[in-house]
């Protein structure tokens, strides 16, 4: 199949504004980069937080490229790639920095080689496309070391797939704030595979099995008040909190997460910090993660990462989030954007096929 000069691309035309498809040209490969054409792209709350609010600050400009999650084909190679061949089957994360190239809400994208995972042979084309954002995130969440950046990075820990990682942290509890969402089961994931015990985390009940089959040994309903919430983990656990990730970050399971950690701890959020200013202390470390492999301080983790994922999920140590397919390409993404905002899609992951796009 020849590669055209042009293709279809969904672009946000201002803040908080309007959607347009547009045909613009195919990025071509630079040296060391694969083309792909798109078959599948998924959506991410970040979508909607781009566009709606205050964390617009990551756009680059408009209108904006948008979308983090793509699997596809390799189409071309740049020059010296010889990690992957044309007719592959390859995963990899967009990127709002460099949109033009990388965004997922296009039908086709030039990537990095160190930046792509062939898929293995028992995922889906949309299974894949749900990997790249939860996974990189929790995955620099946990492993990633500190970094003196907008005091960002991740915990530190020893990953699992390095000697000794396996396992390393048995016998200490962790607690996963969200453990439905995409980047809450693959925390519950790392948290197994890393050795913590017990594992507990807040979900609803309707998908407290969800949560124990990947992992979690114990749940807690999500709905709890505070005070209820802080009871039950304490119920199950008297040992000291030294991490604690949460994957949903609200003002509420922000300082309920707070006031659980022992001192030396890092708590890991995933947007801003809203912990009150009277409960701060020096002993007690905030990080907000910031989950993309293409920024400059997470590319060597990412690099790494990339080179394990396609084992990792063809051998069974981890499971992709659930998929529901929306027909009608890039055109559909404006509504199905807004059923990720209300909260309603549950424990999936809305894809589309951007080849659809009339």
């Amino acid at each position: 199949m020849a590669i055209p000069t042009k293709h279809k691309a969904l672009l946000l035309l201002s803040h908080a504004g309007s959607y347009e498809i547009r045909d613009v040209d195919v990025p071509m490969p630079d040296a060391g980069e694969v083309l792909i054409r798109v078959e599948a792209a998924a959506l991410n709350p970040s979508d909607w937080r781009t566009r709606h609010t205050e964390y617009s600050f990551i756009l680059p400009g408009y209108p904006a490229h948008q979308g983090s999650d793509a699997a596809g084909v390799v189409v071309a190679l740049g020059e010296g790639v010889t990690r992957f061949k044309v007719g592959d089957r390859v995963l990899h994360q967009g990127s709002y920095s460099n949109g033009e190239k990388l965004a997922a809400f296009q039908q086709y994208t030039a990537v990095p080689t160190d930046l792509v995972a062939k898929i293995p042979d028992n995922l889906t084309f949309d299974q894949a496309a749900t990997i790249p954002l939860a996974l990189a995130t929790s995955a620099i969440a946990f492993y990633q070391k500190r970094l003196e950046v907008d005091g960002g990075g991740g915990a530190g820990l020893l990953p699992f797939w390095k000697e000794g990682g396996r396992g390393k942290y048995s016998g200490k509890p962790i607690l996963i704030f969200g453990g439905a969402s995409a980047c809450g089961q693959y925390g519950i994931q790392f948290a197994r595979l890393s050795g913590f015990s017990p594992v507990i985390t807040t979900v609803s009940p309707s998908n407290m099995e969800l949560a124990l089959s990947l992992g979690a040994t114990h749940t807690i309903d999500r709905s709890l008040s505070a005070d209820a919430l802080i009871e039950a983990v304490k119920a199950i656990t008297s040992k000291p909190f030294h991490f604690i990730y949460d994957s949903v970050s609200s003002e509420e399971t922000q300082n309920i997460g707070y006031d659980l950690l022992a001192p030396g701890g890092t708590i890991v959020i995933l947007l801003r910090s809203a912990v009150k200013e009277d409960k701060l202390t020096r002993d007690k470390t905030i990080l907000t993660c910031w989950g993309s492999v293409h920024l400059d301080m997470h590319k060597e983790f990412g690099a790494e990462m990339y080179q394990h994922i396609t084992k990792w999920f063809e051998i069974g140590y981890l499971r992709t989030t659930a998929t529901e397919y929306v027909p009608g390409g890039l055109s559909n993404i404006p509504g199905a954007q807004e059923r990720v905002r209300s909260g309603k899609v549950g424990p999936r992951k809305l894809v589309v096929h951007p080849s659809e796009t009339i």
